[in-house]
């Protein structure tokens, strides 16, 4: 299925509303005191967590009607596009452990860093609220109903839980393959990547892991990139353990890790993870349409 030009304008238009109105404007709310320092939820505080959560949501609202009647299908993509500017922008994990460079700071450092993908899952599903608030407001007409195949409840649930775990291992097996820009020591260590390797990892790695579980399990987006949450904090528990650290502290410069997966931000993973997933997913879609389906 070949996306007409007003389907691309449509898409490039909720791109920008993101990408302006999070990546640029409200960069104040998450950005470093150091001007290359990484995007950290630690940057904020509450009120600017209120304000950025409730701007998330506003975005997607706006997002759905810039993109109506396609709004549903292509208002979710605002948010993450906006996050994805940060991801960019944002300083690196290398930068973090160089920063703290004892054992017990690390171990806060860490500890902090574990929990934060679940925050930027909340300010991801908040502007996919805005989109389904929209969506209340002006509902699509029925010609616009994009299809999609789906079984019952009992096997959607199912497929969902499946979704997840599969989605868990895909992600991370994917990121250790295309996110490593160097390794050291027969494999085992990895370098910190340059952040242009980790979009590209990201993307693909997201990407076909929705493909796949779409594909094969008619399972939305969403739980991929709730499983990207899952592979961060995981990865993070395990690198963290007291004697994984002391063995780096002292022996490795803070650019060398155990795993690829740590030398990622909590922000770069959540982000690029969304709109890598929401492209496999359509993509995946697109192989099942049929011509006269095509979307205009």
């Amino acid at each position: 299925m070949e996306l007409s030009w007003v389907m691309k304008l449509r898409i490039a238009t909720v791109i920008v509303v993101g990408a302006v109105l999070i990546g640029i404007l409200a960069w104040p709310l998450a950005a470093s005191s150091d001007p290359i320092g990484p995007v950290r939820l630690s940057n904020t505080n509450f009120v600017k967590v209120i304000i950025l959560v409730l701007l998330a949501l506003v975005v997607g609202f706006i997002a759905y009607f810039v993109s109506w009647p396609f709004g549903r299908e292509i208002g979710v993509l605002a948010v993450p596009s906006g996050l994805a500017i940060w991801a960019v922008r944002s300083g690196s994990v290398a930068q973090l452990i160089q920063s703290n460079p004892t054992l017990s700071q690390r171990q806060t450092l860490l500890a902090a860093l574990k929990w934060e993908p679940f925050f930027w899952l909340l300010i991801i599903a908040a502007g996919f609220a805005g989109v389904l608030l929209g969506q209340k407001i002006l509902p699509k007409s029925e010609k616009a109903v994009l299809q999609t195949k789906s079984g019952n409840k009992q096997n959607k649930s199912l497929n969902a839980v499946i979704a997840l775990v599969i989605s868990v291992i895909i992600i991370q097996l994917c990121i250790k393959i295309f996110a490593r820009d160097t390794m050291m020591s027969d494999n085992k260590l990895v370098v910190q990547p340059a952040v242009g390797q980790i979009v590209f990892a990201l993307l693909v790695s997201f990407g076909l892991t929705a493909f796949i579980v779409k594909k094969f399990l008619s399972i939305s987006y969403i739980w991929p990139i709730l499983a990207g949450a899952f592979v961060t904090t995981f990865n993070i528990i395990t690198y963290a353990k007291q004697d994984v650290l002391q063995y780096f502290v002292g022996r490795y410069p803070a650019t060398v890790f155990s795993s690829v997966i740590v030398s990622i931000l909590p922000v770069q993973m959540m982000a690029l993870g969304a709109l890598g997933s929401i492209a496999g997913y359509w993509l995946a879609v697109s192989y099942s349409y049929q011509p006269k389906n095509g979307v205009h």
